[in-house]
């Protein structure tokens, strides 16, 4: 290291040399991207700060793994990674977008609402990863019904009508829906007050049948279908209602150990963890993976395969749908087995969830279970 170089230098070079797996440091830093880079931030190319690695060219893994490795040590301040990368995604969007009075309203739609809204979640202390796929949906779908009403009715949003709105919607899919946001946004700014869209119902809801939940509730415990970080995962599916957002996000301050055994903070009340999930859930706890590279103190109850995040959703959802798992169905069969057994506002402080959704699930627990889409068994 160099006389006068930045402390952020020190605290990278002792965080490679002090991984568990050197094997895993040598090894990527084989790579001809990872050198070029290591060489830049040396030199002192590239500052050693979130600017200079989002300025780095070529962009990549390879650079979004060494900022881990930084923030979880702590060389560099702590961002918003999502909020960060939906900035780069909303101007790479609209850079393709030549006509103004399409890329105008949706700038300024993406920035005065969503940008504004997600940037309130993150100083609330919250996740913004499921708000900034939603905001990218909306904004998606509004980028196409702006360019059809171009296209097709030469109009803009200023002068579209509640026809253009209605023949839009019905003609296509479903996500069409997602441009609700936009028009109520449109009417509360004065662009367009004469065109609306209510919310869209679904038809169904997915369930399981209590049967097909616990058959799944025992091949997680008992089965070796999966590894274990996915079965733990599962199960809080399928015990808990939890989403996988949320259980992918899981802190280790969340789980409370005590002399009466375990139990999840995953609301206002603490959950028990029944047996033998809790014999599972121990297990899990002290094998946790990806420890060894640069993270061994993760404060995630699921480690990521980058120092200091934790296990990707979509990961989670993969490894679980591919098992066979009806995820949404899961869920809402979970929700539906407690309301029948604890009292509504119970479970909501229980899980997490709103009083109104508890509530509705409650409702809607005394209609026959025959007109609800079912998945298959395990095994069938």
């Amino acid at each position: 290291m160099r006389d006068g170089s930045p402390d952020g230098i020190k605290t990278l070079i002792d965080a490679l040399c002090g991984a568990d797996r050197p094997e895993s440091i040598l090894t990527w830093k084989r790579s001809g991207k990872v050198q070029n880079l290591l060489s830049a931030i040396a030199s002192g190319t590239t500052p050693l700060s979130h600017d200079g690695l989002d300025q780095f060219e070529p962009s990549g893994k390879h650079v979004e793994h060494l900022r881990s490795v930084l923030l979880h040590h702590k060389a560099i301040p702590p961002r918003d990674k999502y909020i960060a990368l939906f900035e780069r995604w909303l101007d790479e969007k609209l850079t393709h977008v030549d006509e103004p009075d399409i890329e105008r309203p949706v700038r300024q739609f993406a920035t005065w609402h969503h940008l504004r809204r997600i940037n309130e979640i993150a100083l609330a202390g919250n996740s913004t990863r499921g708000p900034v796929h939603s905001s990218k949906q909306e904004i998606t779908e509004t980028l196409k019904f702006l360019q059809w009403l171009h296209d097709e009715h030469g109009r803009t949003i200023a002068t579209c009508v509640q026809q253009d709105v209605d023949q839009w919607v019905t003609a296509g899919p479903t996500t069409r829906h997602l441009i609700r946001t936009f028009l109520v946004w449109c009417a509360n700014s004065r662009i367009n007050r004469s065109v609306s869209l209510g919310f869209r119902q679904a038809k169904s809801v997915r369930l399981l049948t209590q049967e097909q939940r616990l058959a799944w509730i025992r091949e997680l415990l008992d089965g070796d279908s999966e590894s274990l970080p996915y079965r733990v995962a599962g199960t809080l599916l399928l015990l808990y209602a939890q989403p996988l957002v949320k259980i992918a996000e899981l802190p280790m301050a969340k789980v409370i150990v005590s002399p009466d055994g375990l139990a999840l903070q995953l609301g206002v009340t603490p959950s028990p963890v029944p047996a033998p999930f809790d014999s599972l859930l121990r297990q899990h706890i002290t094998q946790r993976h990806n420890l060894r590279t640069s993270g061994s103190d993760s404060p995630w109850l699921f480690p990521g395969y980058r120092p200091g995040e934790h296990l990707h959703p979509n990961t989670v959802m993969i490894r679980l749908r591919d098992l066979g798992i009806n995820l949404l169905g899961a869920r809402n069969t979970a929700i539906r087995e407690l309301v029948t057994q604890v009292p509504a506002p119970v479970v909501a402080e229980m899980l997490g969830y709103s009083d109104q959704v508890t509530q509705k699930h409650a409702d809607l627990a005394s209609e026959p279970w025959g007109r609800y889409a079912s998945a298959p068994r395990p095994g069938s």
